[in-house]
């Protein structure tokens, strides 16, 4: 899922090209179209105008500032329903403008084929007594799940509808949690109007930005594992759970968020995640599952927004590693940790339908900048016996600290270009020889490789 702040969504799909041709690159790469979601901080300053001609209305001081107040009209919704994929659709709660909401459903509704669904509110965590929604009460978890409850049955009767609100949409973990929310779901009897429950995650912030933490295989595992139970509490009720949004650092920021390394960190972080979102036990290890977990990141840091703020776009570091993820699960229906999860080395093993092995994708996430570049080499065992080689593509970086136009990344040896998103040049498939169904394999620091088998 790619992740769209909603002030800027129509910029991104009405004068940034590279937003169309990055979501291609992405559904090229898994076989299906990417889900969007379209929200965030700016969805509850919102407020829906029927009879504003233009697709959102603000001003703001700087082209760099997220407004403090915004409207929306008929034809926000006009440009969500053309895209093809899946889309969720925040919308506004703080503001306790209820029946305003409710017409913006309305539309989005009647507009969208592909609605997937409609958020009522966002990091309900940060909303205070000052807000309208509080009513100058203190804004606790157990009120926000009252209220949670509540616009859900007002808005799912209005709509003539059940399984639409993705709820919780909570910033990390905290007494606001879908655990909780779940409970209040139940005791009101509002599970019907639940198609998944959310959280956000964001494993830093800009004050405390580390590279080094960030792309640390046992730091993501440690940091992914918190949501376990908020994970469970959504299967019990049978609803999906979503990331509906992450980023390396709140706000894109530290300095970290467009490097190689944060590239490298989703790459991993989407495989734990997915391994983790487990949707059914169809298999007895949650290790060993693809999940449908929807796992949304941030648009800004992987396509450059720079168009839109008047300089030349760019394909940031980030998407390389979203690129990566999407071919990797491409295709299927397991995926399995081979490592323990206790050191800066990952692997995972891919499986399709019939329980064969389809890949196998090696993570080294020792840090490097400069200097000698240290390397680990992996024995892969059980290859079929008949197979002599196989073929591997590496995601590579001159640094963890490379950002896009001031050093190489490449995919397979390819790049994306910053003014289309397609690949360019050629592409490098590493051929490694079989042997008794054996195959050795070397990952430098700061690297990852994907193997067909």
């Amino acid at each position: 899922m790619t992740r769209f702040e909603f002030f800027a969504f129509p910029e991104y799909f009405q004068q940034l090209p590279l937003t169309n041709s990055c979501l291609g690159q992405l559904q090229d790469a898994s076989g299906s179209y990417s889900p969007i979601r379209i929200g965030g901080t700016t969805q509850d300053r919102a407020t829906y105008n029927a009879s504003l001609s233009s697709a959102v209305s603000y001003s703001v001081d700087s082209p760099d500032d997220a407004p403090e107040s915004l409207t929306f009209g008929d034809s926000f919704m006009e440009i969500a329903a053309a895209y093809e994929g899946a889309v969720t659709i925040g919308l506004n709660r703080r503001l306790d403008n209820i029946d305003n909401t409710i017409a913006a459903a309305k539309i989005a509704k009647s507009n969208i084929a592909n609605l997937y669904a409609i958020e009522l509110g966002n990091e309900p965590n940060f909303f205070t007594s000052s807000d309208p929604i509080a009513d100058g009460q203190s804004w606790t978890a157990a009120a926000d799940a009252a209220s949670q409850v509540s616009w859900q049955a007002s808005v799912g009767s209005a709509l003539d509808e059940t399984s639409f609100a993705q709820t919780g949409v909570f910033f990390g973990v905290g007494t606001f949690n879908v655990s909780n929310l779940a409970e209040k779901e139940e005791e009101t009897d509002s599970t019907q109007y639940v198609r998944s429950f959310c959280h956000h995650y964001y494993p830093q912030s800009a004050s405390t930005a580390d590279l080094v933490e960030l792309m640390s295989h046992t730091e993501i595992v440690e940091g992914v594992s918190e949501f376990q139970s908020q994970i469970v509490a959504a299967q019990e009720l049978d609803k999906d759970f979503v990331m509906g949004e992450t980023n390396s650092a709140t706000g894109g920021g530290g300095g970290i968020s467009p490097t190689f390394g944060a590239g490298l960190w989703i790459l991993d972080y989407v495989m734990q995640a997915t391994i983790l979102g487990v949707k059914n036990n169809n298999y007895s290890s949650t290790k060993e599952q693809l999940a449908t977990v929807r796992i949304s990141c941030c648009c800004l840091c992987m396509v450059g927004r720079k168009l839109i703020l008047g300089a030349r776009p760019s394909v940031n570091a980030p998407f390389y590693g979203a690129y990566t993820a999407a071919l990797a699960l491409s295709g299927a229906s397991k995926i399995a940790q081979l490592d323990t999860g206790d050191s800066r080395f990952a692997a995972y093993a891919f499986y399709d339908s019939s329980n064969q092995p389809i890949r196998v994708l090696l993570y080294n996430s020792e840090y490097y900048t400069s200097g000698t570049r240290s390397s680990v080499s992996v024995t892969l065992s059980g290859i079929p016996s008949a197979t002599t080689s196989v073929s591997a593509l590496r995601l590579t970086g001159d640094a963890a600290t490379t950002i896009v136009g001031e050093g190489a990344i490449t995919v397979g040896g390819q790049t994306f270009a910053n003014a289309t998103c397609e690949l360019q040049g050629t592409k490098d498939m590493e051929a490694t020889a079989v042997t008794a169904g054996r195959a050795t394999f070397t990952v430098q620091a700061s690297e990852a490789l994907l193997i067909s088998v």
